[in-house]
């Protein structure tokens, strides 16, 4: 069943209005400007409150006339002024280093006046916002602390100019190969191909820094090795799941787009927490990047925009981050992409359900048969594999007794014999974003450890499955009532259950909109995106998901200007080329937001400064563009969702629907043309009213629950206790000039 024709058959929902915080971390896109005559502070390399690792790249803005020479710095009364100095840049800043935990009152005298600003220092180990951190936790050889912190490591590598070795080479400083490339930057350096990865600790796991470097020369942050471009590229794993234990960052210099970045005089950067597959908290995820950014800032020096590129689960940890984080990056590249994980669940929950049902014929009714494509029918796709795919790949990290990695046999979850163990699912993971269970709600297994599990935002109470194919005809009225009848659900520890899956009276599903574990798209017009998107042969990455988030696009902002989809035949991916070539464009764009002046909101200039010759595109595999548009239905095919043959539209965002009352008249199918009932039987019409009592989903309405994300959010409070269900950051603390 296609859907290109549905793409603007989406509901609109009436959303709140939500102020987002002016939280940019990126320091080139929000410069300091204090007032004419006046002294304030600023810390360029994250939030003054987000600050760790003990290091902060401080800015003081003087008045007009100020001799640096007269003024003084102090951090609590410990002398800093020789830290400061006026920089090439025409900005009097400097690196703070040995900042205690908690608070630091940083103090900038002149004459005649100054300003003060504290600065909150977080642990290395964090966490900074997320909130406690995932128990048990296994660190690295090599630790030298439970928070897993260790001295960074450094390593060589370049590309050759021998044709027959392909990628990046082992370079050895003491002694240089003597086939080493040149490459020219997009600054018009030319430089040997040489770069440095620096591997280090954060976060309590991995992260990976990749830069092109000229070795045996000296990089400060205020002067930095001259290739450097200040731009960045943080590159991402793929997958949803959770591990327990320190994982390794995503490789930085593996992929064309990689070598091109860094030849073009990028850093590259990717943190083991933003690799979906080992960690798909998107708290945890977003405050590993601003950690790790803050890092660059430091070490490397201030960034002017940062780009995020990933396929699978790494795209979903750019379009979530970018929702919920904005400013994270300023331009997204998303490959085989997923809007988030939740509202994608509810395809992996219904898929795991049918197929319970479609692979078992013991549970068909009497004279009830399934074909193969009368399962697809149900499923909206064209083949039933999209599903065990789908089961196959991820149900399992929705199942507790699943045995993620730094678990053991003893350790992890059993219902009956060890109720307390670690549950390794995705959203127990997360507990600090969902909110455990409330008493009421408690499982056996919850009263006996005596707190609540998290539950998964998704349900399937009221919903029809296969409805539009019987409207269609290609299920019989009596194939439609077995499967409603019989689809049941599923517990808290995923056994099968008769009754279907009600998680509406749980705080998991408000706090997923809220957190942007489901994301609403509501503060992602302020982030460029390219989505580089293939035909789906079955493998369960879906093409309708990147018009998905198109379609969110339009419901929350009326354009999704600041997407632009490029197809291509090659499976999944589009074209071979097109993570590289749509690399290039986004550095286009985003170099001429950067370099509009006009008092314009960020959500405008993304628009606004978008090149013209940027639009959709079709590709022809091997890197060259067919035409500016869409490919179209021949080339990717867009199939739906079991929710969407049963009325969910394409945003596929309302995890629990709103019930409306099951109507006889409602169900019609066309004849030869003429519109006719459905015919069911007495029985059959008494079986649905026992099936759906109290009602059917109206996907008219907004879903229960529904709301807009809420951007930067903390999920600890000042004490660093937990904060279930996250609240809004305060403001940005600003300066305060001396004696206000």
């Amino acid at each position: 069943m296609s859907l290109r024709a549905r793409l603007r058959g989406y509901h609109p929902i009436v959303a709140a209005l939500v102020v987002a915080l002016p939280l940019t971390v990126q320091a080139g896109w929000d410069p300091v400007a204090g007032a004419a005559g006046s002294t304030t502070i600023k810390v360029l390399s994250n939030r003054a409150d987000l600050v760790s690792g003990g290091d902060a790249l401080v800015q003081v803005a003087l008045p007009a006339g100020t001799a640096p020479a007269k003024v003084r710095v102090d951090v609590d009364g410990r002398d800093i002024t020789s830290s400061f100095a006026m920089r090439a840049d025409g900005t009097y800043a400097g690196l703070v280093t040995g900042l205690a935990l908690g608070l630091n009152v940083l103090t900038a005298r002149t004459p005649g006046g100054g300003a003060r600003l504290t600065i909150t220092n977080h642990p290395s180990g964090g966490p900074v916002f997320s909130g406690p951190q995932l128990q048990p936790w296994t660190c690295q050889a090599g630790a030298l602390d439970e928070q897993c912190n260790q001295p960074p490591t450094y390593r060589f590598v370049y590309r050759s100019t021998d044709p027959a070795k392909q990628g990046f080479q082992a370079y050895d400083p003491e002694n240089p190969p003597s086939d080493v490339a040149t490459t020219t930057t997009d600054q018009g350096v030319r430089v040997p191909f040489v770069v440095r990865i620096e591997t280090g600790y954060m976060d309590r796991d991995q992260y990976q820094v990749s830069a092109l470097f000229q070795p045996g020369k000296p990089w400060t942050t205020f002067d930095p090795q001259p290739q450097f471009n200040h731009k960045l590229l943080i590159t991402h794993g793929a997958s949803c799941g959770v591990d327990h234990k320190t994982g390794g960052a995503p490789d930085t210099t593996g992929s064309d787009t990689d070598a091109d970045a860094l030849g073009r005089g990028f850093l590259t950067m990717s943190t083991a927490l933003d690799n979906s597959g080992h960690n798909c908290n998107i708290a945890v995820q977003a405050e590993s990047l601003v950690m790790a950014k803050e890092h660059v800032a430091e070490q490397y020096g201030v960034l002017r925009y940062t780009i995020g590129t990933g396929c699978s689960g790494g795209s979903l940890a750019e379009q979530w981050i970018a929702n919920a984080y904005p400013g994270v990056y300023q331009g997204i590249l998303p490959t085989c992409s997923f809007p988030d994980a939740w509202s994608t669940a509810t395809q992996f929950l219904d898929y795991h359900l049918l197929l319970a049902y479609f692979t078992d014929p013991t549970k068909w009714g009497t004279g009830v048969v399934w074909s193969p494509t009368q399962m697809a029918d149900v499923e909206g796709h064209v083949t039933t594999a999209n599903a065990l795919v789908s089961e196959n790949a991820q149900w399992h990290v929705a199942v507790p007794t699943d045995p993620c990695a730094g678990t053991t046999d003893a350790n992890r979850y059993d219902p009956a014999n060890n109720p307390g163990g670690v549950r390794c699912t995705i959203h127990d993971a997360a507990i600090n974003v969902f909110g455990p269970n409330p008493e009421s709600l408690w499982s056996a297994s919850e009263k006996a450890v005596g707190h609540g599990f998290a539950t998964p935002p998704i349900d399937n109470v009221g919903v029809q499955y296969g409805l539009d194919a019987l409207r269609r005809g290609r299920i019989t009225p009596a194939q439609f009532v077995d499967l409603n009848a019989k689809i049941g659900g599923v517990d808290i520890d995923t056994n099968p259950t008769a009754a279907r899956v009600d998680t509406g009276p749980a705080p998991a599903l408000a706090n997923a909109y809220r957190s942007g574990m489901i994301n609403e798209t509501n503060n992602l017009d302020q982030t460029a995106i390219i989505d580089c998107r293939g035909p789906d042969p079955g493998a369960f990455h879906d093409a309708y998901r990147a018009f998905a988030v198109r379609a969110r696009l339009d419901r929350e902002h009326g354009t999704h200007a600041n997407q632009l989809i490029w197809e291509g035949p090659v499976a999944i991916l589009g074209d071979a080329g097109c993570e590289k070539n749509s690399f290039v464009a986004m550095d286009r764009w985003l170099t001429r937001i950067e370099a509009d002046g006009r008092d314009l909101t960020v959500a405008q200039k993304v628009v606004l400064d978008k090149p013209d010759d940027l639009t959709d595109r079709c590709y022809d595999g091997v890197g060259h563009k067919v035409s500016d548009g869409l490919c179209g239905e021949a080339v990717v095919p867009v199939y739906g969702t079991p929710r969407m043959v049963a009325g969910d539209a394409l945003t596929t965002d309302a995890n629990k629907c709103r019930l409306e009352p099951l109507r006889r008249a409602d169900y019609t199918t066309t004849v030869a043309g003429v519109t006719v009932p459905v015919r069911f039987t007495d029985a059959e019409w008494a079986r649905l009213q026992e099936t759906f009592e109290t009602g059917v989903c109206d996907f008219t309405e907004a879903g229960v629950a529904q709301q807009d994300t809420i951007a930067w959010q903390t999920y600890q409070d000042t004490s660093g206790q937990v904060v279930y269900g996250g609240t809004p950051m305060s403001p940005a603390p600003a300066s305060r000039p001396l004696g206000g």
